[in-house]
């Protein structure tokens, strides 16, 4: 089987060409179907060769949190009917690969022990920018494993403050 990647960049190129009068806007309904997709059991639902692709769509534009604009029932019809609905996390992720390409920014996960205020956000967010040297999309996802501090992935980098590195950092030392 052709690896994931390949299989989602045609879809992915052909939204972006498609969707570029409002990309902030299809970069949400992507991001909602990609999440939907996500889910083990739908996939399971999709791949049953009893379900035909009209109940695969009803089910999925139904779970949908908000309705979806015709151009997004277009793609998500297109993507149905090809079965390759189990390629919409990556289709989502090329997606905004091309948006932050063209925008010149990058996507940023900040992983954390613990809640960040907005303030607080906002000043990393800063830093961050001038760390990396570009425009930052931030989100946050919580790790209480860290134990405190923060880890920073921005594409291939990463960037670990966190307790948790420290500790490993200096049982490395220590068992050298």
């Amino acid at each position: 089987m052709a690896e994931l990647a390949t299989i989602a960049r045609p879809y992915a190129e052909a939204l972006f060409k498609a969707s570029s009068a409002d990309m902030a806007g299809a970069a949400v309904w992507v991001d909602e179907l990609a999440a939907i997709a996500a889910n083990l059991q739908l996939q399971q639902f999709a791949d049953n060769p009893k379900v035909d692709v009209a109940q695969v769509f009803a089910v999925v534009s139904g779970v949908a949190k908000t309705s979806l604009p015709a151009n997004a029932q277009n793609f998500l019809r297109t993507v149905i009917e090809n079965g390759r609905l189990s390629a919409m996390p990556e289709i989502a992720a090329q997606f905004r690969a091309l948006k932050n390409a063209r925008s010149g920014s990058s996507d940023a996960v900040v992983h954390s022990a613990f809640p960040i205020e907005l303030a607080a956000l906002a000043e990393l967010a800063s830093t961050l920018e001038k760390r990396f040297a570009r425009k930052l999309n931030v989100s946050v996802v919580l790790e209480p494993a860290l134990i405190g501090g923060v880890r920073v992935v921005v594409g291939d980098e990463v960037l670990d403050t966190s307790v948790k590195a420290r500790l490993e950092q200096m049982k490395v030392a220590l068992t050298a």
